[in-house]
């Protein structure tokens, strides 16, 4: 019989299956991490240096759209790109590091379910409920974002940075490490912004913000997101659009949630 199975725990008992549950998950993080090692060429070749070549899916596609609208500027990735590497350790520290990047994504999930186990006795019939969509809802949105951002926002940065230059004079020589930072942060920020409507829901509900406040910004909203498109992709309207409309239905969907939260919070019996 389990501990959850005795009726209510002390702290010790608490902590114990905590320690539990954190030792499954750092067992999900090294089986992860042990999987990442192994299969370096792999993740390196087909998942990591994907994006900056020219027969990535991306690349292929703006290219594609380039020669039948007759608009050179959305051929994006077909100048190559020589990462280089200036440290002894250099390789072997990346392959370390991103080992363990991968690790955590590939066991997030299973991280998930344990966290989830260990506080549902906690909640009432009625959170349980609500917790589940909650878990669920965030795991789908930020795996949405990583996707978004691994195939539309790193193929267009890559492209933007490499060709971009201040003189004739620079050449660019990229280091792997550089490479693989920018992508990363790219990816994991993409996957964030996505938390976008879970955040708005989080916010009215304690109170912060109301759908009226959201509707009210939401000029300024689209004036941020089009700046930030502006940044990170080719200068032209096509691609900017194609990475904006996203965060911009976000918004909206944010909206929708904030709401719905609302007015039941204002219609509950509490109230």
């Amino acid at each position: 019989m389990s501990l959850k199975e005795k009726g209510e725990m002390t702290f010790l008992e608490h902590l114990e299956e905590l320690r539990w549950h954190i030792i499954r998950s750092v067992i999900a993080i090294s089986v992860g991490f042990t999987l990442a090692f192994i299969f370096r060429e792999f993740i390196f070749d087909y998942i990591i240096l994907a994006p900056k070549n020219p027969d990535f899916v991306t690349n292929h596609f703006f290219c594609y759209l380039a020669e039948k609208w007759h608009s050179p500027a959305l051929c994006i990735n077909q100048k190559p790109i020589q990462l280089i590497n200036i440290t002894m350790a250099g390789q072997f520290n990346t392959h370390m590091k991103t080992s363990l990047i991968l690790g955590l994504i590939m066991a997030f999930p299973y991280v998930f379910y344990e966290f989830w186990k260990f506080v549902a006795p906690a909640l009432y019939p009625h959170e349980k409920k609500v917790a589940k969509r909650t878990v669920f809802s965030t795991a789908f949105l930020f795996l949405a974002g990583v996707i978004f951002g691994y195939y539309l926002l790193v193929p267009l940065s890559i492209h933007f940075l490499n060709t971009y230059t201040v003189s004739d004079q620079v050449i660019n020589q990229i280091n792997l490490l550089s490479y693989l930072s920018t992508i990363s942060m790219l990816v994991l920020a993409s996957g964030i912004t996505f938390e976008l409507p879970m955040l708005m829901y989080f916010l009215t509900k304690i109170g912060l913000i109301t759908p009226s406040f959201l509707r009210k910004y939401r000029r300024h909203a689209i004036i941020v997101i089009f700046i930030i498109a502006a940044i990170i992709t080719p200068p032209d309207v096509f691609s900017q659009t194609l990475v904006a409309v996203p965060l911009m239905l976000l918004y909206e969907v944010g909206i929708l949630i904030s709401a719905a939260v609302y007015k039941k919070k204002n219609h509950s019996p509490a109230a």
